[in-house]
């Protein structure tokens, strides 16, 4: 459970970062990579051989409930489930890669909420730190988040794992909400009786659409989005923050 060793160490690696956050591929950030852009290059060429590089972190909210991330830096695929104490099945959230991309399955306060909670079960994971640093990437803000608070604990998640006096490339609050901003793109989200929230975007809209499975109600697919364990977890780790509870 938690962060495998090998993927802990590359936290405070900037390559690490770079191929992340898509800035070695023109994402965000990558007008600042300077140095480091030929380095991504050495590396891509020797990685082309590896067998399968993907690591699996496990993150705890509470009540049994876990969110799952896969992380494969080298193919540039990430992916994030949960599962919970009835079911040890892993239930697909969203997945982000330079193909066919739908990482939107978090609302702001989600991911924030998450994060806390996992702070509280683990104290070597504080917050803001490596979990949001991590899971932002699956978070979107829309037009009644406080977008300002959201890019500062996204910034000072990467500021806290930075090397101490490292001044190359390192990722920002701002790079982060280059892609996950959605105010004034016509996202509406809805909410049914039982507390299930889900979005649909109008056509009309300037930026990229909002790629995400979490656009179906739970009467029309829950296999498509699995609101009700999302809900659960929700509501786990809220009762952790409320309790703080530990292991």
């Amino acid at each position: 459970m938690g962060i495998p060793g090998p993927l802990r160490e590359s936290l405070h690696d900037p390559a690490f970062w770079a191929r992340y956050t898509f800035a070695a591929e023109d994402g965000p950030g990558s007008d600042r990579l300077g140095a480091l852009e030929e380095l991504l290059d050495d590396d891509d060429d020797d990685d082309e051989d590896e067998e399968d590089t993907t690591l699996n972190v496990a993150f705890d909210v509470g009540g049994g409930h876990l969110i799952l991330l896969e992380v494969d830096t080298r193919l540039g695929r990430y992916e994030l489930g949960i599962t919970g104490p009835d079911s040890a099945e892993w239930a697909g959230l969203g997945w982000d890669d330079l193909a066919h991309w739908h990482p939107y399955a978090l609302r702001w306060p989600e991911l924030d909420l998450i994060c806390r909670a996992v702070a509280v079960r683990d104290p070597l994971l504080p917050h803001p730190g490596a979990p949001m640093a991590l899971l932002c990437r699956f978070a979107a803000v829309f037009e009644d988040d406080n977008v300002d608070a959201a890019v500062a604990a996204v910034d000072a998640a990467y500021v806290a794992l930075r090397p101490q006096g490292w001044d190359g490339y390192w990722p920002t609050g701002a790079d982060w909400l280059e892609r996950a901003d959605f105010r004034g793109q016509n996202v509406v989200w809805h909410r049914d009786d039982a507390g299930n929230l889900w979005a649909e975007q109008d056509d009309d809209h300037d930026a990229d659409p909002f790629y995400s499975t979490r656009v179906t109600t739970p009467a029309e697919a829950e296999e498509q989005f699995p609101h009700t364990p999302l809900r659960n977890l929700l509501a786990a780790a809220a009762t952790t923050l409320t309790t703080g509870s530990r292991p």
